[in-house]
């Protein structure tokens, strides 16, 4: 009796050795068929799509021409009203676009049965601080010099505002619209509040959150200013602290040449501030000599130009920041436009397509009127937190 259990077990331990390998492929072959079919849509769910996919596809066509055509007339109509100016014509109502941009309201794209979920796409990566001082270091051996506390840079810039003909209105209001009322000099679009998670949705930094690309736009048009204003305070210095201003002074002079490699365009200029040497230039902006001349001078510049197109009187905080968000040209356009107007013109003709689409502001405030009233709104509330009062302080003095 002993005998057959021993036998039995050895021919199954055998049979499993034998058998076990093939089994396993063919069960594994299984699961991965009911898998697959499990998976596989029927017919009439891809016949489904298909139709969805195509009603879709016609929908999406025709907004894509009716998107197509607006933007088109509004540069038409952009490029009209600027040659009346050159010309000295009166611009009408009927030189603006007064329809506002068009709106999918067709299906929603389908999803595709047979297809895997669509993993969403990895956000874009936009260089920080911790970029742009590495980068200074690296293109230029160049280290700013960051300020002890926030009112020593606070101090420095409204020294250089005010020297510059800004208002104290247009300074802390702006700031206070730009940087949230309470940011900090390395303040950076995206991360004005510290909170789990945070990214930096542009370059955007400072008081006036000038973008890389402005920075470099500025060194390439007005560093030579910024040398001569900085070698007269060297000039005033003795030892150590000449010397350094003296380095300073050579690593400007270099960034400047590298800011005119190229031609004098925007789109130039945002190639270069993309390069490690251009987010290097972006770092000015944390230097206490540099970056109150940089973050002044941007509204300085749409000052200049406005007096230059026959505005005259000084321009509100809001007037200022339209030049400030929009461009100089179609900021001017706004702040020139009759009162009566502005209830009816959409704010969509004065941004280019994508920049209009990234700008939640413009979109919710649609017509001139509505952003000027969100501004000032804005500007209300921002400036009477800590950081705008404690600027305003200072251009009292």
């Amino acid at each position: 009796m002993g005998r057959y259990p021993i036998r039995r077990c050895c021919g199954c331990l055998l049979a499993a050795l034998l058998l076990s390998p093939n089994q396993e492929a063919t069960a594994d072959t299984a699961k991965r068929v009911a898998a697959s079919a499990a998976a596989a849509p029927s017919a009439l769910a891809v016949a489904e799509y298909r139709r969805k996919l195509e009603e879709y596809t016609l929908a999406r066509q025709k907004y894509e021409a009716e998107v197509d055509a607006y933007w088109e007339s509004i540069a038409d109509k952009r490029r009209l009203r600027r040659a009346k100016r050159r010309n000295n014509q009166d611009i009408v109502l009927g030189d603006y676009v007064l329809t506002q941009p068009p709106v999918y309201s067709g299906p929603p794209k389908p999803v595709d049965p047979s297809a895997p979920p669509e993993e969403a796409p990895p956000r874009k990566y936009v260089p920080v601080v911790a970029d742009f001082l590495q980068a200074a270091a690296k293109e230029f051996n160049f280290v700013p010099q960051q300020p002890r506390s926030e009112m020593e840079y606070k101090r420095a810039y409204a020294k250089v505002a005010s020297a510059a003909g800004l208002t104290k209105e247009q300074a802390v209001r702006i700031y206070g619209f730009e940087a949230g009322g309470d940011g900090k000099y390395d303040v950076q679009a995206g991360l004005e509040q510290p909170r789990p998670g945070a990214q930096a949705i542009s370059t955007a930094l400072g008081y006036n959150q000038l973008l890389a690309t402005n920075s470099v736009e500025l060194m390439a048009e007005k560093g030579d200013q910024f040398i001569r204003i900085l070698s007269a305070k060297a000039a005033g210095l003795t030892d150590e602290a000449k010397k350094t201003l003296q380095r300073k002074l050579a690593v400007l002079k270099s960034m400047v040449a590298f800011c005119r490699s190229v031609p004098d365009t925007w789109s130039a200029h945002d190639k270069l501030a993309n390069t490690p040497k251009g987010l290097g230039v972006h770092a000015l902006n944390l230097d206490l000599d540099v970056g109150p001349l940089l973050q002044t001078q941007k509204l300085l510049d749409s000052i200049v130009f406005a007096r230059a197109q026959g505005s005259g009187g000084v321009l509100s905080a809001a007037e200022l920041e339209m030049m400030n968000l929009t461009g100089d040209g179609n900021g001017l356009d706004i702040i020139t436009m009759p009162p009566a107007w502005r209830e009816r013109v959409p704010t969509s003709n004065f941004f280019q397509p994508g920049g209009y689409e990234r700008n939640p502001i413009a979109i919710r405030n649609n017509v001139v009127s509505k952003l000027l009233a969100a501004t000032n709104a804005t500007m209300d509330q921002e400036s009477k937190l800590q950081g705008a009062k404690e600027l305003a302080a200072l251009f009292s003095k």
